[in-house]
């Protein structure tokens, strides 16, 4: 069994923020494998489930709100009793040009407060993640911008990389993360 745990806001006003590419990127999943999802208040998110090459995928999207997110993700974990390297956690980075993704296989938070919770849950950096980039940032707080909706033209200029983020995934869990950065990031 695996878990992708996309990150961002739940609730209408932040459909469309440069914070939810996470959850962008677990819904393009869910619509490309027939999944939908359904709340679980005990699990605090999201969930839904689908068979990829005979293994169970738990898709979810934290209810959270951002900056709790690790709540969601470890009580998924520990329900599951899935182990961390078979956890992926999407989300969006500043530091990445709008359009672009990045698999790593652990690493700090790098100032995101969604990772940062998940890294406290958990208590490990030794997470696997994909990094949806939305920057540049402008000379505006990140708090500020990160809340922000896309324009539609960056919102044309992200959906490569949503379509895209299909065939990585699968291809990360076929392949593992090594031949997944060579080939995505």
């Amino acid at each position: 069994m695996k878990l992708v745990a996309g990150l961002g806001n739940i609730g209408e006003k932040y459909s469309f923020t440069r914070h939810n590419a996470g959850f962008m990127v677990v819904d393009r999943m869910a619509i490309v494998n027939n999944v939908a999802f359904k709340e679980d208040k005990k699990l605090r998110c999201l969930i839904g489930k689908y068979k990829y090459n005979g293994e169970d995928i738990v898709l979810i999207k934290p209810t959270t709100l951002m900056n709790l997110s690790g709540d969601a993700v470890q009580l998924v974990m520990n329900y599951y009793k899935i182990p961390v390297n078979d956890i992926l956690i999407v989300f969006d980075d500043l530091s990445l040009e709008l359009g672009k993704m990045r698999f790593r296989p652990n690493g700090s938070d790098g100032g995101h407060n969604g990772i940062k919770s998940v890294i406290k849950c958990v208590g490990t950096q030794d997470i696997p993640r994909l990094k949806i980039g939305i920057g540049p940032q402008p000379p505006v707080p990140a708090e500020q911008f990160v809340l922000q909706n896309f324009y539609k033209s960056q919102l044309e200029d992200l959906k490569p990389v949503l379509k895209s983020c299909d065939a990585a995934i699968e291809y990360y869990f076929d392949n593992g993360m090594q031949k997944a950065q060579n080939l995505y990031n």
